[in-house]
């Protein structure tokens, strides 16, 4: 709603009469200054606004470079992936894997086994290792 569509009420109307009529009794030396304090507070404002508009318009720079440099330390943090190997080499290297866990043969040399060859063994290689020291 403007002001001149609206509809006043008595005390409204009695409010501006009394304000138009003290406006009326001030000197024009007051009216002076008070229009130059009036524009003095609106110029300050507008400075003021520009100030901190300025400093909004860097915000979206300022979120960029620090979003840049949380990219960047995430992935300097960030460790290598090891991944298994991939292929006609992992496939041949599982397939020699899963032969000796299901050829008998293997099965029945290791319920078979012979410890005393293998514990000489060891020691054989820990004496070669003492002795060239």
């Amino acid at each position: 709603m403007s002001p001149v569509d609206e509809v006043l009420t008595d005390f409204e109307r009695n409010a501006r009469r009394v304000l138009e009529e003290s406006v009326r009794r001030i000197d024009a030396r007051t009216r002076s200054r008070l229009n130059q304090a009036r524009h003095a507070a609106l110029e300050a404002a507008a400075t003021r606004r520009r100030g901190w508009f300025g400093r909004l318009t860097l915000m979206p720079a300022a979120g960029a470079m620090a979003a840049a440099v949380l990219v960047a330390v995430v992935l300097w943090q960030r460790e290598p992936v090891r991944t298994a190997p991939v292929g006609p080499e992992a496939q041949r290297v599982a397939v020699e894997d899963m032969d000796l866990l299901t050829d008998n043969d293997s099965i029945d040399l290791m319920e078979g086994w012979d410890g005393s060859f293998y514990e000489w063994a060891a020691a054989q290689s820990d004496a070669g290792t003492e002795s060239n020291s």
